[in-house]
């Protein structure tokens, strides 16, 4: 069957008690691929993770073993861009795991989708503020400055995210390109003054190419650990509208995002077991692992270095927050232009070309939350970021699962697209096999991850089906009622 271009449909109109969607203007920007892996990479938070998800993925994972597990995760995640890059030419609208699968397996499933996609990244950015506050503070700590509660950084963080996210997208790339290339520099620094310096305790490490190591431990917590690492760099999809030539654009963005995430993590870890030497890193790790990374930067760095480290981890963290809610707010611009959201959220800024008003949206939700969590008096690290980025892992490796069958299923029904059998069969299916066992790994740790709490891990999920089901539910509730959603050109 040929596949009919979705620049071919016309907009649907109904009669009678149907109404037409209002037209809505589009988001504007002039993204280029660079700009794309900015943002990209920024959400993934490679300070952060070399701070956080490293020394856990050694102390409870597969220990001096655990930089391969990078390498697994990059190769599993490539698999699914090859698909994914391999649909973008006929995915005209901006919604990424939404427009995917909606294109491929209709409406319903697509808006289900949308639904746990927006569940699971306005869950992220909201858990990262329980990261930022208690960060700024102990960073302003070791300068003398007196302690105050953790959720006024967080504030006046989540203060500056709206701002930014209220203008064109521009701004906000120009800021998260400072901030990334900062971090990344400074981390590269410490990784080479390691490796050339001749200094480390045992010589450098051998556990990312011994089997053994690899295999040693919890490798499956490992990999854990790895793919949540990941989360949001396959949101290059999300900035279409913003892109320049977004056909060439995305899919270019897209690989060089996962490409430079998964060398940097995997390097970057290798360097830090070798500066505590083989056989101290997995002690080392569990003794000391919120300040290992600020530990073996004093010794390489000094104490500049180490302050550096320590500014530069929150600049980190508050880079990771502004690129999801930009995300976020494309996605509530796209459900919104779909009549799955208020409507009038689907409305571009006249002047700015920005999601603004979705992005006030978002802004209100994650503030709520933030504020149960200090109503309730959850602690910021150990309950309110444990618990919502546990719900998020789920949901992105879910999500990523089911746009790798929309893509097996799209161009199974639509095989006189001239692709190759390995871009549009072989890939996709391959990494729908390595996604299913990374989902299989998480769920059977996800009681770890959210403190031990058994009946909180299946809420999580049942809340996530939930989110799921509502996209039929809405689908036949708008049809019901007469809304007719924009064509996926938007």
């Amino acid at each position: 069957m040929a596949i009919e271009d979705q620049t071919s449909v016309a907009p649907a109109t109904t009669t009678g008690t149907a109404a037409t969607a209002p037209a809505r203007s589009r988001l504007r920007g002039n993204l280029g691929v660079a700009s794309i892996v900015f943002m990209v990479v920024a959400a993934a938070s490679p300070l952060g993770v070399i701070g956080g998800p490293v020394p856990l993925g050694i102390a409870i994972g597969n220990g001096t073993g655990f930089p391969f597990t990078f390498v697994i995760a990059t190769v599993v995640l490539l698999l699914f861009a090859v698909g994914f890059t391999t649909m973008t030419p006929y995915v005209k609208s901006a919604g990424a795991f939404y427009s995917y699968v909606d294109r491929s397996l209709g409406r319903a499933a697509g808006l289900g989708t949308g639904f746990a996609a927006l569940l699971s990244y306005i869950t992220l950015e909201a858990a990262v503020f329980g990261l930022i506050g208690p960060g700024v503070g102990s960073l302003l700590g070791s300068y003398g400055v007196p302690s105050i509660p953790w959720w006024i950084y967080a504030a006046v963080a989540f203060g500056v995210v709206v701002f930014l996210g209220y203008r064109n997208i521009e701004l906000s790339g120009r800021v998260l390109a400072v901030l990334l290339v900062a971090e990344v520099l400074i981390v590269l620094v410490l990784d080479a003054v390691i490796v050339f310096g001749g200094s480390t305790p045992e010589g450098l490490s051998t556990g990312i190419v011994t089997p053994s190591a690899i295999l040693s431990g919890a490798p499956g917590i490992g990999i854990l650990f790895a793919i949540l690492s990941f989360i949001g760099f396959e949101a290059t999809a999300v900035f279409r509208d913003e892109a320049r030539d977004p056909d060439r654009t995305i899919p270019r963005a897209t690989y060089l995002s996962l490409v430079l995430i998964g060398v940097f993590y995997a390097l970057s870890s290798w360097a830090l077991i070798s500066a505590v030497g083989d056989s101290k890193a997995v002690t080392t790790a569990t003794a000391h692992g919120g300040t290992l990374l600020a530990d073996v930067t004093q010794r390489y760095l000094g104490t500049v270095g180490e302050h550096i480290i320590q500014v530069l981890f929150v600049t980190s963290l508050f880079a990771c927050i502004l690129s999801f809610h930009n995300i976020v707010s494309r996605y509530v611009f796209t459900l919104s232009g779909r009549a799955a959201l208020p409507q009038r959220l689907g409305h571009a800024h006249a002047r700015l070309g920005s999601p603004h008003r979705a992005s006030v949206a978002t802004g209100v939700v994650v503030g709520v939350l933030l504020l149960a969590g200090v109503v309730t008096g959850l602690d910021p690290i150990n309950q309110f970021y444990t618990w919502l980025a546990g719900f998020s892992s789920v949901g992105i490796v879910l999500l990523l699962g089911i746009t790798s069958v929309a893509v097996l299923v799209f161009f199974g029904r639509n095989r006189g697209t001239g692709v190759s059998l390995w871009r549009r069969a072989v890939a996709p299916a391959l990494g729908l096999a390595g996604l299913l066992l990374f989902l299989v790994l998480i769920l059977q740790n996800l009681p770890t991850l959210v403190g031990g709490s058994v009946p909180l891990a299946v809420g999580i999920v049942v809340l996530l089906l939930a989110a799921f089901a509502l996209g039929p539910v809405v689908a036949r509730v708008r049809a019901h009622a007469g809304v007719a959603p924009e064509d996926a050109e938007g």
